[in-house]
């Protein structure tokens, strides 16, 4: 199976115009046909979005579920690829400096190169680089 056309990931927040400020310090445009009052659409890539919806209306497309605190859960890693590791260096530096923290160690693989960040939300990104992956049969972990 293959995925046509758009691509959107759905996250809660609780102040929407602080996760709008910390986005854009980071270099990310707001996708104006999907943003509003209640929700800030990132354009991530061609047909990539991350959509930050304020707690009450990221409930609605969860009908009876409780919206989780992404500072003490964990459901999801948001993780995406730049082209090269200083990039991912210079990315993961932004979000220190504009209200993020680095979540953990980097990663090093030989291959594949990565770091990752909380926003101030407490999601996780994984910002990562990535060469050519080993061959089928050859170990894809460092």
């Amino acid at each position: 199976m293959t995925v046509a056309g758009k691509v959107f990931v759905s996250l809660p927040v609780k102040d929407l115009r602080r996760s709008r400020a910390f986005f854009r310090a980071l270099g990310f445009d707001a996708e104006p046909r999907f943003s509003g009052e209640t929700a800030v659409c990132l354009a991530l890539g061609e047909d990539k979005y991350a959509m930050l919806a304020t707690e009450d209306y990221f409930a609605t497309f969860v009908p009876g579920r409780e919206v989780a605190d992404a500072r003490r859960s964990a459901q999801v890693v948001v993780a995406f690829c730049v082209g090269s590791r200083e990039e991912v260096d210079a990315l993961v530096d932004k979000a220190s400096s504009a209200g993020g923290a680095e979540y953990r160690e980097p990663m090093d693989t030989g291959w594949m190169y990565g770091r990752a960040f909380v926003d101030p939300d407490g999601h996780v990104w994984e910002v990562l680089c990535m060469d050519e992956p080993p061959t089928p049969g050859e170990s894809a972990a460092a």
